[in-house]
């Protein structure tokens, strides 16, 4: 097993990679409070490793949610079926929620666990690659609205991070290349050696070799967790973390959730902020090629869709979380390994690159 730490003083907590790790209840004991203990899963998950989490859970009292699977269900009407489960069950502050599944059940059960009595523990197992490298890691809980993805949540940090390599021998092809944009992001934002490795072991990742996986998640979590140390509420350096997540919330919101997984649209994102940083002068055209490359070989679409205007591109982009002061504020690149947090761009520049890529036909849709 592989263990990490998030060092955020009394609010610190371990991230560990393994084989086999949800079926061990020495993986939770240390982390859960008390007996009580509510699993949030969803109809996908649920079927393949509930029963698995609760023989590990069964010296405690362990109840059971089970949400619709699917991006299109991250909202506040879905979120209601977790505090349902825990009103009608009379669970009390000392619950530990367990978030059993990907990135849209370990956001809501956090944003349940950070609402419900005003703050209860919970635990991220995450089974996607994409939860493994990313969301589960950090603190940030929420829903989407249909104006803006992750617009509504809050800052909540869990007990423990428990990523168990065997869940992703069940992963579609497809929702494995959604989680390795995610892991591409962090060789683009501060590890240049490490983009270099994914390079070199593209095809091995894509064959699931369990230790190549392993080792792209302890390298994604180990620069996540160095980010979130540093900025835990993002008031700074963590607004890296969402290199492409401007332009990829844009596709998410602007096609309908689900349409695109959030790592393809984070993807697309990814290319559109490398042109654009080229359009600037920021970075050479190479790069760009590598960047295009690496995620293309990764079976991920580094293309947008040309549905969107340029009017519905902006309008879409403007709802960010890192808008400050009215002023759009982008993650850009300045070379692989070097991302910065901008609003110093050549608005025209953003406005010819979203003109290159919306078909002529988008000028008056959407």
């Amino acid at each position: 097993m592989r263990r990490l730490q998030v060092d955020l003083g009394e609010r610190a907590y371990p991230i560990l990679i393994g084989s086999g790790l949800i079926a061990d209840s020495s993986s939770y004991e240390p982390y859960v409070r008390d007996r009580q203990v509510l699993v949030v899963s969803n109809d996908t998950v649920a079927p393949l490793y509930l029963s698995v989490v609760q023989r590990a859970l069964a010296n405690l009292s362990c109840s059971t949610v089970i949400l619709p699977d699917g991006e299109r269900h991250k909202d506040l009407g879905t979120l209601n079926r977790i505090f349902d489960t825990l009103l009608r069950e009379r669970l009390g502050r000392d619950v530990t929620l367990i978030a059993l599944g990907g990135g849209v059940v370990g956001d809501m059960a956090g944003f349940a666990a950070a609402c419900y009595q005003r703050g209860v523990d919970f635990i991220q197992v995450p089974t996607t690659l994409l939860a493994q490298v990313d969301s589960s890691v950090g603190g940030k809980t929420g829903v989407n609205h249909a104006l803006g993805k992750n617009m509504i949540g809050a800052f909540h940090q869990p007990r423990a991070v428990i990523a168990d390599t065997e869940t992703l021998s069940t992963l579609p092809d497809r929702e494995l290349a959604a989680g390795l944009a995610e892991v591409v992001k962090y060789g683009l934002i501060r590890d240049a050696a490490f983009f270099d490795w994914l390079e070199a072991n593209r095809e091995r990742l894509l064959a699931r070799d369990g230790d190549a996986l392993a080792e792209a998640i302890e390298r994604s979590c180990r620069n996540k967790a160095a980010v979130v140390a540093a900025d835990e509420r993002e008031s700074g350096q963590r607004a890296l973390l969402n290199l492409g997540h401007t332009f990829g919330h844009a596709i998410e919101a602007g096609l309908g959730y689900g349409e695109w997984l959030h790592g393809e649209a984070v993807a697309a994102g990814m290319v559109l902020a490398a042109e654009l940083s080229a359009r600037l002068g920021w970075l050479a055209a190479a790069e760009v090629a590598r960047t295009r490359d690496l995620l293309a070989g990764f079976g991920l679409p580094v293309d947008p869709p040309t549905s969107l205007s340029v009017e519905r591109w902006l309008a879409l982009m403007a709802v960010d979380k890192k808008v400050q002061g009215g002023r759009l504020r982008l993650v850009l690149l300045r070379g692989i390994g070097a991302a910065v947090v901008t609003a110093d761009f050549d608005p025209d520049a953003l406005r010819a690159l979203l003109a290159a890529v919306a078909a002529p036909k988008a000028s008056g849709m959407l």
